[in-house]
């Protein structure tokens, strides 16, 4: 039977309706696989990495939160160094715990970051040479008992490493935080914190998360 002009056109314009209805679903489709593609398998990385590390380092994360908290009721401070991302986390968390992270009231908790006074970092780098910047700043302002945090992803940073060792001279408490096994930060840490993973971005990520665990740790025991 064939329809009225009028009839016609309605289909016409239903039809372009579905169309373009069908054509906005398709782009968004598209755009939607393309972030999960892009972004979903880094994200589900980034916590399988955080759930492994949980399962295997709770206990140590927990006893270097102690060792930590005993230190800074003792009258001891916390001393932190990393180089790149790393000395970004170590400023960071420095300033969580001088400034408070939850609970603004709390006393301040003693943290440097061995990584932000340029004129000591350029002159021991200058005369003495790079692998010794943290070292020297450890043996100058550390005590026994004090804490020593070290962040490099891969364990092996020389400066890091040096500052390891000078601050196991001192009798500081040493905490390293790394990438999968530890490298040479393995056994100059009495608390190792090493991610397992061997990409720096999920490593370095990781890290920010056990920080913010140990600043919220700190705050309740401190």
């Amino acid at each position: 039977m064939k329809k009225s002009g009028s009839e016609a056109e309605a289909d016409r314009e239903a039809r372009q309706a579905r169309e373009a209805e069908n054509m906005q679903k398709q782009e968004l489709g598209a755009e939607a696989g393309e972030g999960a593609g892009g972004h979903e398998p880094a994200a589900a990385e980034l916590h399988d990495v955080l759930r492994r590390f949980i399962a295997a380092r709770a206990g140590v994360l927990e006893a270097a939160a102690e060792a930590i908290a005993r230190s800074v009721r003792a009258g001891g401070k916390v001393l932190l160094f990393g180089n790149g991302g790393s000395a970004a986390e170590a400023q960071h968390f420095a300033a969580e715990l001088v400034n408070g992270m939850r609970h603004r009231g709390r006393p301040p908790i003693p943290a440097i970051a061995l990584t932000t006074d340029t004129s000591s970092l350029t002159a021991i780098g200058n005369d003495r040479g790079f692998a010794l910047v943290f070292s020297r700043q450890v043996e100058a302002l550390g005590r026994p008992g004090d804490v020593a945090v070290a962040l490099t992803t891969s364990g092996t940073s020389p400066n890091v490493v040096e500052a390891l060792k000078t601050a196991r001279a001192k009798g500081l408490v040493t905490v390293g935080l790394t990438g999968e096994g530890g490298g040479e930060v393995a056994p100059l840490a009495d608390h190792l914190l090493d991610v397992p993973s061997r990409s720096t971005p999920r490593i370095q990520e990781a890290h920010l998360f056990i920080l913010h665990l140990l600043a919220e740790e700190l705050e309740d025991r401190v």
